[in-house]
């Protein structure tokens, strides 16, 4: 139920509701049911566990009245900038660009954390909130409430709880899959198998872990101990993350069992979001492994599933070079898969990732464009390829307007893939 209290300086307002669908479009749009508190100086927004996971700078200083801090589960800030808005969704498919506080691959972006206004709002939002709850008076005993909660919850407790989730999972999950950007990468991560397949040299992300699946019961406790944790808020939640870094290779049965586990108790498809999301990694020899049946449950499953696949490269040189233990022929084999099954699930799209760099053998491009571009005669809508640059935290105008290149002659969605954790 909303409630609201105002005064000059402060007006608060309780389980307001924000939008229902996930969408693409040029102006801020917030999801779910939050509450907000906003003073002349900053916008607060506070989720139903009474947790901080967004703020805006109101002074002259904020660099952008349309740009937003958002927390992430995982206890980091992320600046969202427009980066002049068209720029940024030809890049990326979105309107605004996640602006991160550790090392990614992004090659575009600014460095939003070094301005005063957006270090402060980081730094003492919690100091904010404190002086706000002694500056107000005769509230509602709602409101009231909502306030000392919210006080009660500081930088370290936040700090705990994703310890507690870090340890729920296994770890921290160390990249998304880039298809998470359709939901803003709010989504709950549940571990079904640890490492992956290959151990490919070039990869700076993947654990050294050798692959090996959890059980039914690791599976159910970690669904129930997540419940436990995203607590009331979990009904802002309608997407899972099955990790780690090949849950596809997982197979039919496990994959099957955690996703229905997980809409049963978590009620993924019961949140105040519409329809329901499934994500996961996939290898080029799982998806070729793969049993038919499992996009046959998905596609009835889940309003959506994306499958990421890392494809890397189609020229042989290049695989072997970033030591990727697969050959080209399973590579094109893959790459026909995956458009088989986009063309035939229409609750499933298969996405892929291709490397960039300004070091690779002169064979690498020329590759690819075969694959996305003389396999079609025509553009299509669905199998999104993403092109992810090997060099970290290097922001590189060559590399952009290669980029640009590429997704110019390419005839799939094209788009950069920038790493990013929970």
């Amino acid at each position: 139920m909303t409630e609201s209290y105002g005064n000059k300086e402060t007006s608060i307002t309780l389980n307001k509701e924000g939008s229902d669908t996930y969408t693409k479009i040029s102006y801020p749009v917030r999801y779910g049911v939050y509450s907000e508190i906003k003073t002349r100086d900053a916008v607060l927004h506070f989720n139903l566990n009474h947790e901080i996971v967004r703020a805006v700078g109101r002074t002259r200083q904020w660099i952008h009245p349309n740009e937003w801090l958002k927390r992430t589960r995982g206890d980091d800030w992320v600046y969202y900038s427009n980066g002049g808005y068209t720029g940024v969704f030809e890049a990326t498919g979105e309107y605004y660009l996640p602006n991160l506080q550790y090392p990614t691959n992004a090659i575009i972006g600014g460095k939003p954390f070094k301005e005063p206004a957006v270090k402060d709002l980081t730094e003492a939002w919690h100091q904010r909130l404190i002086e706000i709850r002694e500056s107000v008076n005769g509230v509602p005993s709602q409101v009231g409430r909502f306030l000392d909660q919210a006080c009660a919850i500081t930088p370290e407790t936040l700090g705990q709880r994703a310890q507690q989730l870090f340890e729920i999972s296994g770890g921290r999950v160390t990249v998304m899959p880039p298809d998470a950007r359709h939901v803003d990468y709010d989504i709950i991560p549940l571990t079904i198998s640890q490492g992956c397949l290959y151990k490919c040299r070039f990869c700076r992300i993947k654990t050294d872990h050798p692959f090996a699946l959890k059980t039914r019961e690791e599976i159910t406790q970690q669904i129930l101990a997540l419940k436990k944790l995203y607590n009331k808020d979990r009904s802002n939640y309608n997407s899972l993350f099955l990790g780690e870094h090949d849950a596809l290779a997982a197979g039919r049965e496990l994959i099957v069992f955690a996703a229905e586990q997980s809409l049963a108790l978590l009620g993924l498809d019961r949140a105040n979001l519409g329809g329901s999301n499934l994500f996961l990694f996939g290898s080029v020899d799982s998806l070729l492994d793969t049993d038919p049946g499992l996009f046959d449950q998905l596609n009835r499953l889940f309003s959506n599933t994306y499958i990421n696949i890392g494809l890397e490269s189609a020229d042989q040189e290049t695989l072997d070079k970033l030591g990727k233990p697969i050959t080209v022929a399973k590579v094109e084999e893959a790459f026909e898969t995956i458009q088989a099954i986009n063309h035939r699930y229409p609750n499933i799209e298969i996405t892929c990732n291709f490397i960039m760099d300004e070091s690779l053998p002169k064979g690498h491009y020329p590759s690819f464009l075969r694959l996305v571009r003389e396999n079609f005669p025509h553009a299509k809508s669905k199998g999104t390829v993403y092109l992810s640059p090997l060099t970290i935290n290097r922001p590189s105008r060559e590399m952009v307007f290669e980029f640009n290149r590429l997704k110019c002659l390419s005839r799939l969605p094209t788009f950069l893939y920038i790493i990013q954790r929970l």
